[in-house]
């Protein structure tokens, strides 16, 4: 078979292949046979159709594009094994397949033009001595007397409270009902509409402000038990329910008991009631530790994220199409198990006219993942960085007894924690041949939120916190 190469954008090869009359005549002479066996012509039992009537009534191109179909495959997987071509993807034909059809002569060479996808060629004009910023995390001491006082006012015992009026910090037993007020320039003699879920009787209600939408605890303030009040509150915009963000509320609020918040000791009893620890000084001691170790993983995070932004600048890559494509699926893959797992309805959520959109969206974000992690493993090729079998073995054993419960492959944790423990290596060296500056939270970018910072912890376990939303 002879094969002419061609080198095409976005990492293509193009082939140019000349199938042989041999074949050509062999495959359309095959074509024949199996239609004459399993066509059904009036007149003639199957398998006993003469070959004239045969090409009469299919016509001479229905057989050719049934024959073209077995020769074009056939015709570019034996190229690309002959010239060992370490194709990914699929192939594609680049010949029209009518013009191929009207071309083919049966016992006269066919030429078919078909390209494949390769495995890009990587060009990294930098990756060492970058320079880049990254945000510092600091550890805040802070954080471990609040957690602390989060943990108290959890276990807290409520007592009643008599002779006073409510204040902040109280939990209040009400009955209230909600409705909808008119809002500026709407018609005067428009009906207040009732809050849906907007009532409640023994309801408790904690007297902190940012409990509720705003107006509400305030307006409950002085009130004594007994008293019914009429509360204007605002809704605040956005809001979960979009029918009633921003809208003006009116609540009537009968105060029925005070209670207020008697807090535990913080004491050795305290650390033993929340945590593991036999002393409070342990416990300290132990979630010290953790927080500053956040701070440290998430400046470590910072900077990485930094020199990789400034590396990507640095790589020239031709990205075939497979790639991409390939990285894309994985993204929205992702994306609906983590759906999924929050209760959601997939389906529901990625419909056949909303796909082709996400996918276009993706692709931006795709070529940035494939160029990162194209130019680590380049990297890691030129530095001869590698892994060892001991250290991949320490790592799953360690994820094995983390997670005794789980039902792993343990061919595939091997194989995922031999890439994670290879890129955290190179990433390490490019981070020991950089130079990464060091800048106070907030300088860079004032949106961001440093994850130290967000994901306050239990001294039972390092879980997130569950944030309140407004009532």
């Amino acid at each position: 078979m002879k094969v002419t190469q061609e080198k095409l954008p976005a990492s293509q090869i193009g082939l140019e292949i000349e199938i042989t009359p041999e074949i050509t005549k062999q495959k359309y002479e095959q074509v024949v046979k199996n239609l004459s066996k399993s066509v059904n012509i009036p007149g003639f039992r199957k398998g006993k159709v003469p070959r004239q009537i045969l090409l009469q009534r299919l016509g001479v191109t229905r057989i050719k594009a049934a024959a073209l179909e077995e020769l074009i495959p056939d015709g570019i997987e034996e190229a690309v094994k002959q010239e060992a071509i370490q194709a990914i993807g699929q192939p594609r034909l680049r010949s029209s397949f009518d013009d191929l059809i009207n071309n083919y002569e049966p016992g006269q060479p066919l030429v078919i033009s078909a390209a494949v996808d390769i495995e890009p060629e990587i060009n990294l004009t930098q990756y060492t001595g970058l320079q880049a910023k990254a945000e510092e995390i600091k550890y805040d001491p802070t954080r471990v007397d609040e957690l602390l006082d989060k943990e108290r006012q959890e276990m807290a015992t409520l007592i009643p409270v008599e002779g006073r009026a409510a204040q902040i910090g109280d939990i209040a037993v009400v009955d209230f009902k909600g409705v909808i007020t008119k809002a500026e320039g709407e018609d005067e003699s428009t009906e207040p509409t009732p809050i849906p879920g907007g009532e409640a009787t023994d309801f408790q209600v904690e007297l902190q402000e940012d409990k509720f939408i705003p107006g509400f605890v305030s307006g409950m303030v002085g009130m004594n038990p007994g008293e019914t009040r009429e509360i204007a509150a605002q809704f605040p915009d956005p809001y979960a329910n979009k029918e009633l963000a921003g809208k003006p509320a009116l609540f009537t609020v009968t105060l029925k008991e005070i209670k207020e918040k008697e807090l535990p000791e913080l004491n050795d009893d305290f650390a033993q009631e929340v945590s593991e620890f036999e002393t409070l000084e342990q416990l300290r001691a132990s979630l010290e530790t953790r927080y500053q170790k956040e701070a440290e993983d998430k400046t470590k995070a910072n900077q990485q994220e930094a020199l990789l932004e400034v590396l990507i600048k640095n790589v020239e890559v031709d990205l075939p199409a497979t790639l991409i494509e390939q990285e894309v699926d994985a993204m929205l893959t992702q994306t609906a198990m983590k759906l999924s797992q929050q209760g959601l309805d997939v389906k529901k959520l990625f419909t056949q006219d909303i796909i082709p959109q996400l996918r276009e969206r993706s692709q931006p974000e795709a070529i940035e993942r494939l160029k990162r992690s194209l130019a680590i493993q380049e990297i890691g090729k030129r530095e001869s960085i590698q892994v060892t079998p001991p250290e991949v073995q320490a790592r799953v054993k360690e994820l094995i007894e983390q997670y005794p419960d789980e039902d792993v492959d343990p061919v595939r944790l091997q194989s995922v924690v031999e890439n994670e423990l290879l890129n955290e290596k190179i990433i390490d060296w490019l981070l020991a041949n950089s130079s990464v500056e060091l800048v106070p939270y907030g300088s860079l970018s004032a949106t961001e939120e440093p994850a130290a910072e967000s994901a306050d912890q239990s001294p039972e376990a390092a879980t997130e916190e569950p944030t309140t939303s407004p009532e």
